[in-house]
């Protein structure tokens, strides 16, 4: 197996990070490849007001999960160690791990023109290829250079990666543009969203007064990659139910934004918020992890955006429904269940009824969810029954 190793500051981590990590993964036929986070570089200071490790941490974890790449991951092997972060260190770390595969040490073109200057560059070399990134094709040559000597005078294998088609920023320079609320085009909307709702690099958002793009990148960093394509097509299908049926659309937008955004907590993590803002659950919701977003998201929505609570409510009954739901809630609901990417036996079906009969739509989805669930031995929640049944009797 052939395993990838890019360490960095990640502060924070950037386009130029990510692009670079792919191209290394198709370009070297790598199998793995892992991000590491530094946490005290041995040759520079992080500069002040640096976030956490922690928080680098987190960005770079989102980074990564944004690629959808699965052999990308991201370790805090370095973050666990005390003291000043060495390659060297690194490197024989990953190595007693994976001593029969073949390891690859990916730099910048500083660090590959440097390296021999590096803490006990003989231990890297012995135990890792190397790869340096030309971002320029003026770099080619004293790069090509470089790996020449350092096979001369290590026996060390080393390759020159060409990425001139990508666009170079450092993170110095982008650090500057945030301050002044640029730049955020190098960065993935989750990382964006990440920072905002942190106040890093001297950015203060105010929480509750974001525009759409704010909002959607705060709500993308609470989530897995994977959901996202559900949250957007949750979010358009909201607009065009709202447009169908006279709800507010600004409003749907927004609820479809925020719908699932505390979708990944775990049970322990659901109580808690629920504990926080004075939630009540019954018996059942107590238990069932699957039926706690839409009450904890509510709550994030009201107290942390500040939204309305037309809004607040749509999320609060999109998993359940209730008796006399109201038309946002309503139009949520079903864009929820009949979003583009849903894939099940009458979504079709439920769609073209979504917009010729909207009350029809919820009860049909309300029915579907309850056989559902009685086919998986899976308890029915009461506030779906009684949506069900309100909505056949009237």
């Amino acid at each position: 197996m052939r395993i990838g190793i890019y360490g960095g500051t990640f502060n924070p981590p950037h386009q130029g990070h990510l692009l670079a990590a792919r191209f290394a993964l198709e370009a070297l036929e790598l199998d793995r490849l892992f991000l590491i986070p530094t946490a005290e570089p041995p040759h520079k200071e992080l500069p002040p007001g640096s976030p956490t490790s922690e928080d680098r941490l987190a960005m770079t974890v989102i980074a990564a999960d944004n690629l959808f790449c699965p052999g990308i991951s991201v370790s805090d092997l370095e973050l666990r160690r005390s003291g000043l972060s060495y390659t060297a260190d690194t490197i024989e770390a990953i190595h007693r791990q994976y001593p029969q595969d073949e390891l690859w040490l990916l730099m910048g073109a500083d660090m590959f023109l440097s390296i021999q200057n590096w803490h006990e560059p003989e231990r890297i070399m012995a135990a890792a290829h190397l790869a340096g990134f030309a971002r320029a094709a003026d770099q080619e040559d004293v790069l090509d250079q470089q790996a020449d000597w350092l096979q001369a005078k290590y026996g060390a294998k080393a390759q020159v990666l060409r990425l001139y088609d990508m666009a170079e920023i450092s993170s110095t320079q982008l650090r500057e543009l945030l301050l002044r609320d640029e730049g955020w085009e190098y960065l993935a909307a989750p990382v964006r969203g990440y920072i905002l709702m942190h106040g890093l690099y001297g950015t203060h958002a105010d929480l509750k007064h974001l525009n759409v793009e704010d909002l959607r990148a705060c709500s993308y960093s609470m989530v897995k990659a994977k959901r996202l394509a559900h949250i957007r097509g949750t979010e358009e299908e909201a607009v065009r139910l709202a447009r169908r049926w006279g709800a507010d659309e600004e409003q749907a937008r927004k609820a479809g934004i925020l719908h699932d955004c505390t979708k990944y907590l775990e049970l322990e993590e659901q109580l808690q918020l629920c504990e926080k803002y004075g939630i009540v659950l019954d018996e059942l919701e107590q238990k069932a992890v699957k039926l706690l977003h839409a009450k904890t998201g509510a709550a994030i929505a009201r107290h942390v955006f500040g939204m309305p609570e037309a809004i607040c409510s749509a999320i609060f009954w999109h998993t359940t429904g209730r008796a006399d739901m109201t038309l946002l809630e309503k139009v949520l609901y079903m864009a929820d269940y009949v979003e583009p990417n849903r894939r099940f036996e009458e979504v079709e079906e439920l769609r073209r009824l979504a917009y010729s009969d909207l009350d029809a739509a919820v009860l049909r989805g309300c029915e579907l969810s309850i056989a559902d669930m009685a086919e998986r031995g899976q308890p029915v929640h009461r506030n779906t029954r009684e949506a069900r049944d309100w909505l056949r009797e009237h």
